[in-house]
C-alpha cells in the first residue's frame, strides 16, 4: 500500500491509472505488459483478473476476460506471473475483479498472496462495504493492501463520506451509470457531478473512470479529479497493435499524456 500512497503524495495532478486483463492477448503478455506500462510513465496499473459473470464491464473487456480464460488465465497463475514482474516494476499494482474470485481462492490465501506479490490495492465492485467493514477490514489492514470502492452519480453524500472513511488508496469515481467503454465526450451532467464531488472535500484521492479514453477525455477528467482511469480503449489498442507489444504499449501512452 505504501507505493500506492507515495504515488499520491509525490504527484498532486494528472495521474494515469491503465487497466488491462491479464492473460490477454495471449496468456505470457501480462508481464510484457505491466513492465511497459511501468517504462511508459503510468502512474498505477490495475490488472484485471478474467472473470466469467463480470458486473460492470463493456463488450470489449468481457471480450478480453473471455479469451484471458480460453488462454488459461486463473488467479494461481496470475498471481506467479505478478511475483515475477514485480521484482522489476515499483510502479503500484492494483487488482481488479470479483468478490466471488476472492472466495473461491479463499478470502484469507487471498489476501495473504496478494501481499506476497507485492499488490497494492483491491476493486472488487461486488464487495458490499458493509461486509468490508464488518468482516475484512482487519484482514486488509493485516495484509497492507488498500480497499478502493466505486461511486457513481447516484451515489448518496452518505455513502460517499462511509467510503471516504473506509477506503485506502483513492476513490475510484464512476463517471456515469454505464458499463465501461463507453467514449462518448464528458458531458455538461457529468462535469456537474464531477464538481459536486470536488466541493465534498474528501480525505482520499479521487481518479474518475468509465468513458475516458482519450487525450481530451483524460484532460477533462484531471481538471476534477487527482487523475483517470483508461481501460477499454487499452484494450482496444492491444488488440488491434502489431506485433510489437512494447511499441503498441508506448504509442499508445504517449497518445494519452499528448507527449
Amino acid at each position: 500500500m505504501s507505493r500506492l500512497k507515495n504515488t499520491f503524495s509525490n504527484k498532486k495532478a494528472n495521474l494515469l491509472n491503465v487497466y488491462f486483463t491479464a492473460g490477454f492477448p495471449a496468456l505470457e503478455d501480462t508481464e510484457t505488459i505491466i513492465r511497459s506500462l511501468a517504462e511508459s510513465g503510468v502512474d498505477v496499473i490495475e490488472v484485471g483478473m478474467p472473470y466469467s459473470d463480470p458486473m460492470a464491464d463493456g463488450p470489449t473487456i468481457q471480450q478480453s476476460g473471455m479469451k484471458a480464460l480460453e488462454n488459461g488465465m486463473s488467479v494461481s497463475v496470475l498471481f506467479d506471473q505478478l511475483k515475477k514482474i514485480r521484482k522489476e516494476v515499483e510502479t503500484p499494482l492494483i487488482l481488479m475483479g470479483y468478490f466471488n474470485q476472492m472466495m473461491q481462492f479463499g478470502e484469507t490465501d487471498f489476501l495473504a498472496r496478494c501481499q506476497e506479490v507485492g499488490i497494492d490495492g483491491l476493486i472488487l465492485p461486488d464487495l458490499p462495504l458493509s461486509v468490508y467493514e464488518n468482516e475484512y477490514q482487519d484482514l486488509f489492514k493485516q495484509y497492507d493492501l488498500a480497499p478502493i470502492f466505486l461511486i457513481t452519480p447516484q451515489t448518496s453524500e452518505e455513502r460517499i463520506r462511509k467510503i471516504d472513511q473506509l477506503s485506502q488508496g483513492f476513490i475510484y469515481v464512476v463517471s456515469s451509470a454505464a458499463i465501461t467503454g463507453n467514449s462518448k465526450e464528458i458531458s455538461p451532467e457529468q462535469v456537474a457531478y464531477f464538481e459536486r464531488i470536488e466541493k465534498m472535500n474528501l480525505r482520499l484521492p479521487r481518479m474518475i473512470g468509465f468513458g475516458i479514453s482519450d487525450h481530451q477525455s483524460f484532460s477533462t477528467a484531471c481538471q476534477y479529479a487527482d487523475g483517470a482511469i483508461i481501460g477499454s480503449a487499452f484494450i482496444r489498442a492491444l488488440e488491434n497493435g502489431n506485433d510489437d507489444l512494447n511499441h503498441t504499449i508506448k504509442t499508445f501512452v504517449k497518445g494519452i499524456r499528448n507527449n
